[in-house]
């Protein structure tokens, strides 16, 4: 299926390379099909709605870049999601990216949850959490003198 994207332009996606977000994700509640698309020479990585051109989130996987960050999934989610093995999920946080780059940052309060084994994804919500939603990607000089 050809689909037109934000970032790539026109491209050939298999309907095996579809994650269904069966709620949608918060604030597009009726994009319910996306697809990964790389960032090429980037660590990060496109959630592209398969129905919309302009809605693409950039994402980062943020275990490489928050070292102690960790995602505690709820039974809900598991439940949702089909999860039957650990190695199945992939975890992604959308990033805003700012101009100049150092001011991005990433939503660590609310990943991207992806089962890779049935490709079901979900936007899971860590209302608990210390976490920000505006984290720095790259934490500021000042911020690591303190």
């Amino acid at each position: 299926m050809k689909v037109q994207t934000k970032f790539h332009g026109e491209v050939e996606i298999k309907e095996k390379d579809h994650f269904t977000f069966e709620s949608g994700i918060p604030g597009f509640a009726n994009e319910k099909k996306f697809a990964l698309l790389p960032l090429e020479e980037t660590p990060f990585i496109v959630l592209q709605s398969m129905k919309t051109r302009e809605i693409a989130f950039i994402m980062s996987s943020p275990f490489e870049i928050f070292q102690n960050y960790e995602v505690k999934l709820s039974q809900d989610v598991i439940s949702d999601l089909h999860i039957d093995s650990e190695k199945d999920v992939y975890i992604y946080v959308i990033l805003t990216v700012r101009d100049p780059f150092n001011e991005t940052t990433a939503n660590l309060q609310a990943p991207i949850v992806l089962n890779m084994s049935n490709q079901l994804g979900k936007q899971f919500i860590m209302n608990s959490s210390n976490y920000s939603i505006r984290e720095l990607l790259i934490p500021s000089p000042e911020l690591e003198e303190e």
